[in-house]
This record gives C-alpha cells, structure tokens and sequence, in this order.
C-alpha cells in the first residue's frame, strides 16, 4: 500500500504516464547520468585548486551546487537534465581571469557572484530572448569551439603531453616520464570507451586512470577513502564579501559579462539540444523553458555563494535521455547520487593533473563540434569566429579571444554592407572589448 501511494505521488508530481515512462526507467536514466557526470566533482577542484583555491571547499560547493540544481530542474522544470558546475567557465576562471589576468581568486569569485545575479535577474524578467537573440549565431558556434579547443590545451599541458619550449613556444612532452605515460593510458582507454558510447566514459576514464596510477605506484594511495565532506569555510560567502573590491575594476566588469555570456548561452543552447533529442519542442518552442532557466540561474546563484563557477546543464543527460528519460525523476535521481557522493572527498587525493587531462581533452573534442555549424564560406563572419578559436588557446585567455570575434565582426559587417544586421548589444560588446583590451595593455606596460 505505501509503495503504490508513492508512485502515486511521483506520478502525480512528475507526469509519468503522461510522459510514457516509469519509475524503474527514470531511476536507472538517473544513476546513468549521473556516472556521466560524475567526473566534474574531481575535475572542479583540479581546475578551481589552480587559482590557488581550495580543493576539499571547492568538492564540497561542487557538489552542494548540483545538488540544488539537480532538484531544481526536476521538481521547478520536471526535465530530465542534470545540471553542475560548467568545464568552460571554470578554466576561464582559473587560467584566464586568475592566472593571467593576475586577478585574486576573492574578486573574481565576487565577478561570478555579480554574473550570476545578472542571470537571475534576467531569467526573471524574460529577457533571455532579447540577449539570446542579439549575439550572433556564428560567434556563439565559436565561442563554444574555442573554450573546447582551450579546454584540450590545458588537458594536453597538464598531463604532460604538450610542454613550454623557449625556442618553438610550445612543443612535445618527454616520453622518459612516468606521469606523461599515465595520461596517454588515460586518454585511450577513454577515447575507445567514448566511440564504444559507453555511458560514463568520462568517469570510467578517471576511475581507471587513477586505478592505473596507483598500481604502478605512479600515485600515491589515499589515507582513507571515505569522510565526512570538506568545510565551505575557506569559500563560502567570499563572493559577497569582495564585491566592493571589484566594484572600480574596470577588468572585472569585462570579466562579469563574458561570465554573463558564456554561462547563458552555454546552458540555453545545451537545454534546446537536449530538449530536441527527447522530443520536447513544439512548433520551434521548448516549455517551460523559462523555469528550466531559472533552475540554473538559482544555482549558479547558490553556487557563487558556495564557492564555485557557474553552474550549467549537462550534456551527459543525453544518455539519460537515450534511455527513455523524460521527466524530472531522473534530475531529482542525479541529485540524491551527488548527495551520496558528498563522503568520498579523500579521493581527490589519487584524482592528480594526468587522471584528469584525459577528461578535459575529451570534452574538448565534445565542444569542438560546434564548429561544423559556422558559415564558413562567408569571410566576414568567418574571420571573426577564426579568431575567436585561435585567440583562446593561443593567448591562453578565453576573454581574449572572444574579444578579438568581436572587435572584428562589426567591422568587416559594415565593410561588406551588412549593417543592418548588427545591434547595440554588440556594438557595446566591441566597445567593452576595446576598452578591456587597452586597459590589460596599460596595466603590462
């Protein structure tokens, strides 16, 4: 009797028979998403801990934040979409805004903060279409790619594969050491496992990269595997707190926006995709779309506090989604596993730079995509996203190259007659770029 009160209540609450589906297949969508996902909560902390953050904080606000996001989308938006701390905005974060920009990790988590409330703000009031419509398709395609091809870059340097050369800039690992062996295990075995479309390849990836690393005594063995979760305290409420150092950093307000940009189109454009696989859409439109957004919006919200980068929706729900996923169970399913999770931080002990360049490497692969979407046969729109690509891993600076797109593409618009088809928004995007470009070149000079 209370096990069918209690599908009467999912299904009451989560429309399943509506939706064609059933508790059995929700759940196991969920376990199986949530293996995909599984591998940020160690990537997170490898990338934020590069900012001189710390790791076991940074766990903790990882998985806190999709916790709340998880549940957020499955009970507010009832989709079937985990959401997470994005890979993207947190490499910009650490190597971009930290590393290179020279900005303490405190200011640029206060910029997260800022960015995260302009999202709310803008869920909202609805006006995610107005911005969504503003920037150019072509520049969003590249904007994707180049934090892909980033991503790779910062994978295939910290695993050892791709080194600092002072007379070609960049050149091949040594093959003598044991570390740099570790990573080219890890990406193959990954790399198969992804063309197999084995569910969770990126987590088997890091799971066995690591396994491989301790039984060659490459890496150390944890002093236990399981523990209570790590305290927010090094993290939690420092966005809030440096926010009036920001406030006359002209730096950080061209920081707050690609943030802004990044995170919303990043978390738009993944929720249309996944909605187009499941058969959401309708006459071009996704319901409920507004509430999906403000799951994310609340999330990247908390998560700012928390101590984290912005929260995004994951592609890996597509395998959920492959498995006949269709409400928001399986999100809520994602979330009670990232709860589960919460107790096995001593972990991020074993999960070193080469267990997880493999990962990133991936994922850069994943983002790349993207680039078969652009209109390469026109030259004006095809500079620009050129740039754009090249300029990220090149200047190892995300803002960099997006700043290089855009100060680009209005000028070769108007040079070919085009002019009509540009708008304020990015005209005052090439005027912020501007203004940051030169700023960043008074300050190095």
């Amino acid at each position: 009797m209370n096990q069918q009160s209690n599908q009467g209540v999912l299904e009451r609450w989560f429309h399943l028979s509506e939706n064609h589906t059933t508790v059995k297949r929700e759940c196991l969508a969920g376990l199986t998403v949530f293996v995909s996902m599984a591998y940020i909560l160690f990537v997170n902390p490898s990338i934020l801990g590069a900012a001189g953050m710390d790791k076991g904080a940074v766990f903790t606000a990882t998985a806190i934040s999709a916790i709340a996001g998880c549940l957020l989308m499955g009970i507010l938006a009832n989709y079937p979409i985990g959401i997470a701390p994005g890979l993207g905005d947190n490499a910009f974060f650490s190597y971009s805004v930290v590393l290179a920009m020279g900005i303490p990790w405190q200011d640029a988590m206060a910029g997260v903060f800022v960015a995260s409330v302009l999202f709310t703000l803008v869920s909202v009031f609805k006006l995610r279409e107005i911005i969504i419509d503003a920037i150019p398709q072509d520049l969003k395609y590249a904007m994707a790619a180049g934090i892909g091809i980033f991503i790779s870059f910062v994978g295939l340097s910290g695993g050892g594969l791709v080194v600092s050369d002072p007379d070609a800039l960049v050149a091949i690992g040594s093959f003598s050491v044991p570390t740099t062996w570790l990573t080219i295990f890890g990406v193959f075995v990954t790399a198969v496992m992804m063309a197999k479309k084995i569910p969770g390849s990126l987590f088997y990836g890091i799971v066995l990269t690591a396994a491989a690393g301790l039984i060659t005594g490459i890496i150390a063995p944890p002093d236990r595997i399981i523990s209570m979760a790590p305290s927010l305290t090094p993290t939690l409420g420092v966005s809030i707190k440096y926010i009036p150092a920001i406030l006359g950093d002209f730096r950080m307000w061209a920081v707050v926006v690609v943030f802004f940009l990044v995170a919303f189109f990043d978390t738009a454009g993944t929720l249309i995709g996944l909605a187009q696989q499941a058969g959401f859409i309708h006459e071009g439109k996704m319901p409920r779309i507004g509430k999906a957004l403000m799951a994310d919006s609340f999330s990247m919200l908390g998560g700012a506090i928390l101590g984290t980068t912005p929260t995004s929706a994951y592609v890996e729900s597509s395998a959920g989604i492959a498995m006949g996923a269709r409400t928001g169970l399986t999100a809520v399913v994602v979330a009670i596993l990232f709860a589960f999770s919460m107790v096995f931080s001593p972990l991020l002990a074993v999960v070193t730079a080469q267990v997880t360049a493999p990962a990133l490497i991936i994922v850069g692969v994943l983002m790349a995509s993207s680039l078969r979407e652009i209109h390469w046969e026109q030259f004006e729109v095809a500079f620009p996203c050129f740039m754009i690509i090249v300029g990220m891993p090149l200047t190892f600076n995300i803002s960099y190259g997006i700043a290089f797109g855009f100060l680009f593409y209005p000028l070769l618009m108007l040079a070919v007659g085009r002019k009509k088809e540009l708008n304020w928004l990015v005209w005052l995007l090439f005027i912020l770029f501007l203004l940051l470009l030169y700023t960043l070149t008074l300050l190095k000079a």
